[in-house]
């Protein structure tokens, strides 16, 4: 699709009114994106719809402050209002990418913030695409849906990338058109990036490009299918403890497939689903119809005449404190903001669990197992008093699903929060999400 046509597309599905963030980082993909958006916007004067830019500079490069002033100046010249984010702080020895990717989104979320937009647009391409299928073929048989065009940040921006079905030369064909010029990050000429070395394995054969899209239907198909599945078969004892009616598991097996991996992800805290082998172990045990015990993922399940319990392990359960003011995730599983004036301690106590006729009629060992592994709050070595305890905001989070949530997901995340009781996700800020590309 060329960069006019995706971007006109775009605003025709976007809800309206519409304040957009764009990410900025002087790339040819990010300032074709916002000059794009300027053009189409001026042709449709009538649209409740204005822009809003933002620049993150890593702070990894002597030449990354410049580049942002850059992009301010260019922004300036265009009258779009503009703020640069820095990341501050002692970078991480290892894991660099991940964490400043982290800390990108983080920082795209607060510029949002300030210059009340109510989404971001990246300018992710069909190259892009391309690139992340190539690594992802290396890791894993299964069909990869690679980048996703709507993605859910941390519950409150969405992340919209309208030109994922466009390519990088056309977009620059569209810049040089204008006399526009952009900036080239030297890291993306760096091999010992895993990108670049796909992004050259790709420029010397272009047959190996993957499957543009292949599996997004299927993905929106099992996330449809797996929420009715949860409202059929699933149950939440306790907010502790799942089960699985017996019914449940003689579904197809890709369905159950994809239901089991995001549970476990969610009971034990983990973002993402477990490995196709350790995947492989909990299908054969879940339908075999042998009552046992198997551990995957730190979560325990248990199946029983009446069928599939699963709860948190008991190991692996470690503190968290949280000073006045201060918010954290514990365990993976647990959201906790601390109001409160004394700093709280957040741990497992053993034998901390409700009882009560409300869990009599559920299997003794498993609804003790999830009661071992429920959050309990401290404060000087005592639990909090019931009246400091209502200054302490304690809400379930879900590993899979919070921080990055795509559109694939979304049908099911939704049934998962009302399952848990909990408010529902913010939609997507688009006409249609009918599985069609953005």
């Amino acid at each position: 699709m060329s960069p006019e046509a995706a971007i006109g597309r775009f605003l025709r599905l976007l809800r309206t009114p519409a304040r957009i963030l764009v990410a900025i980082s002087g790339g040819s993909d990010s300032t074709g994106l916002l000059l794009l958006l300027c053009e189409a916007l001026k042709a449709a004067p009538n649209l409740s719809i204005s822009l809003c830019a933002a620049t993150v500079d890593h702070a990894l490069r002597s030449g990354s402050a410049e580049e942002a002033r850059q992009v301010a100046a260019f922004c300036a010249s265009i009258s779009i209002p503009h703020r640069t984010m820095v990341w501050q702080g002692e970078k991480p020895k290892s894991g660099i990418m991940a964490a400043a990717r982290e800390a990108r989104y983080d920082l795209l979320a607060e510029a949002a913030e300030a210059l009340d937009a109510n989404l971001i647009v990246t300018g992710h391409t069909l190259d892009d695409q391309r690139e992340t299928l190539q690594m992802r073929s290396k890791r894993t048989e299964q069909i990869s849906t690679g980048i996703a065009d709507a993605v859910l940040f941390d519950r409150r921006f969405w992340i919209l990338r309208p030109l994922l079905f466009s390519s990088r030369a056309d977009i620059r064909a569209f810049l040089n058109a204008r006399a526009v010029s952009w900036i080239d990050d030297p890291s993306n000429e760096d091999v010992k990036y895993e990108r670049v070395r796909a992004r050259r394995e790709l420029s010397a054969d272009r047959d190996a490009e993957g499957d543009i899209g292949g599996g997004w239907e299927e993905r929106l198909v099992l996330s449809a299918t797996g929420a009715e599945w949860l409202r059929r078969y699933f149950a939440l004892h306790g907010g502790l403890l799942g089960h699985v009616m017996p019914d449940g598991l003689r579904q197809n097996h890709a369905v159950l497939g994809y239901v089991l991996g995001r549970l476990t992800a969610v009971f034990g805290g983990q973002p993402f689903v477990p490995g196709r082998e350790q995947m492989e172990r909990l299908l054969t045990f879940a339908t075999g119809g042998k009552p046992g015990r198997l551990t995957i993922g730190r979560v325990v399940f248990d199946l029983r005449r009446d069928g599939l319990y699963l709860a948190r392990e008991g190991r692996g359960l470690l503190p968290l404190t949280l000073q006045p003011g201060e918010a954290g995730i514990w365990d993976g599983r647990f959201r906790v903001r601390n109001r409160s004036r004394a700093a709280v301690r957040v741990e497992a106590i053993a034998n901390s669990g409700m009882t009560g006729d409300h869990v009599a009629h559920l299997p003794k060992s498993a609804w003790n197992r999830a009661a071992g592994s429920a959050p309990a709050l401290l404060a000087d070595e005592s639990p909090l008093s019931a009246k400091y305890a209502q200054s302490v905001d304690l809400t379930p989070h879900f590993a899979p699903f919070d921080r990055f949530l795509t559109r694939f997901d979304f049908t099911f995340a939704e049934r998962l929060s009302a399952v848990f009781s909990r408010a529902p996700y913010a939609e997507p800020p688009l006409r249609s999400i009918d599985g069609k590309m953005i």
